[in-house]
């Protein structure tokens, strides 16, 4: 028996429907609420219990969530019985070896990257794929594993890749990296462990400073990538383009998706596709019909009003989901609407929080989630981000009522958490407004 101590993250839930789909037995623990994660476990018939010393068993090996410590009860009872603990990474770290695994890494971008690659392969020839958005599934008789591989903490080194890919690098997770170096750093050693090859985002500011031996392919717009977009058309619809590899026509990509960054991720996919030699058709085929991932401009039309919710949670995220509904509904009004989490990084990318909110036509910016203690950043509070606003103003995740004011517009409901309690508060008050029975 697996007993999975944080079941309801994000990373730990897709890793629980991996096991559990490799014929493991699992069951797991979390806090007493509710999470968009839990639904796929209770669906598999995976046990879920609240946190309780007596949940830990001398016949279970644990999988610890990176979230609890020593100070969890059942942390503390599974060290006290000497059981084997794993932490959540070195158990991916496993699967990996088991399998031709495709990391997805970068500041930005993962998740999609990781679920576009997943959604292309499972269609083509079979794919075992880990999504950071609470998705999860495995087949002993898969090749291919695709998997988000997290830089927080260097937590990606414990993984055995056979291609790394690099969306972008950026500083961020400044409770941990010190500097860009210090996350460039990270990165290097991240590529040297893939075992065929490095495919980075080579548009990035940063991948060209990583230091590899092993086999560095470049993929974006610009003319000196290996892997490069052409032809390139942004419309209402998505995004038309053709893919050039090493100078060879691959095919033609149709892209239901809308920005820059969302042609990026794809470009990822495709190279890889293109390196394992997969039929540039099926591969457009079946782009053309990805949906996106959990969480990632998720919209919802209600009259003439747009939803949307997105995980954005850094300023570079921001700016490009923004840009996003302003390609898609250019004749519509865009209001942002941001909940930061951890008061490090709301103070040190105030600047530029503030600079992508500004692209919206109004912002609203909520109090701070706190996810953990953070020394030193006390005295921070949303109005440092606030005070730097064009047309801002302050909301209250209780005050959907603040929102009702707005016609023919895009509401963008961004957060790494809940942000979505607000949003669907309003929605409900909008349909009220405007005589919407469901």
């Amino acid at each position: 028996m697996y007993h999975f101590i944080g079941i309801k993250g994000t990373g730990m839930s897709s890793l629980a429907q991996i096991m559990h789909s490799l014929g493991y037995e699992i069951q797991g623990s979390d806090i007493d609420e509710h999470l968009f994660t839990e639904k796929p476990l209770v669906e598999m018939g995976i046990k879920i219990l609240p946190f309780n010393a007596d949940n830990i068993t001398k016949d279970m090996i644990i999988v610890q969530g990176n979230a609890y410590t020593e100070t969890n009860p059942e942390v503390a009872r599974a060290l006290e019985l000497n059981l084997k603990i794993y932490t959540y990474q070195e158990m991916i770290g496993r699967l990996t070896r088991m399998f031709e695994t495709i990391a997805v890494s970068g500041c930005h971008g993962k998740t999609t990257t990781t679920a576009m690659l997943s959604h292309v392969l499972k269609n083509i020839t079979g794919c075992n794929y880990l999504i950071g958005d609470g998705t999860g599934y495995a087949n002993k008789e898969n090749k291919y594993f695709a998997l988000e591989a997290c830089e927080y903490k260097r937590h990606f080194l414990e993984y055995t890749p056979t291609y790394a890919i690099i969306t972008n690098i950026e500083l961020d997770h400044i409770d941990y990296y010190k500097d860009i170096q210090d996350v460039i750093d990270a990165f290097s050693e991240f590529a040297n462990k893939a075992e065929k090859m490095v495919i980075a985002c080579g548009d990035d500011n940063y991948t060209r400073y990583i230091e590899t031996n092993k086999p560095l392919f470049y993929y974006g717009l610009d003319d000196d990538n290996d892997i490069q977009a052409r032809d390139v058309e942004y419309h209402e619809d998505g995004t038309t383009f053709d893919v050039f590899v090493e100078d060879n026509y691959y095919g033609h990509f149709d892209l239901p998706l809308y920005g820059k960054h969302m042609l990026l991720n794809a470009l990822a996919v495709i190279a890889v596709c293109s390196y394992e030699r997969l039929d540039a058709k099926e591969v457009a085929k079946y782009l053309k019909t990805f949906e996106g991932a959990k969480r990632r401009f998720k919209e919802n039309v209600i009259g003439d009003i747009v939803t949307i919710d997105d995980y954005a949670h850094h300023p570079t995220e921001v700016k490009v989901t923004i840009k996003a509904a302003r390609q898609k509904y250019p004749d519509k009004k865009i209001i942002a609407i941001l909940k930061t989490h951890t008061l490090s990084r709301t103070k040190e990318f105030a600047e530029e929080f503030a600079e992508a909110l500004n692209l919206a036509d109004k912002a609203y910016i909520t109090d701070i989630g706190v996810d953990r203690e953070e020394e030193g950043y006390d005295d921070v509070t949303y109005e440092v981000i606030l005070d730097k606003l064009k047309n801002g103003s302050y909301i209250s995740m209780d005050n959907p009522d603040e929102l009702l004011q707005y016609e023919n517009a895009v509401l963008i409901f961004m957060s790494s958490k809940n942000i979505y309690v607000l949003q669907e508060a309003y929605e409900k008050k909008l349909k009220e407004k405007l005589n919407i029975n469901e």
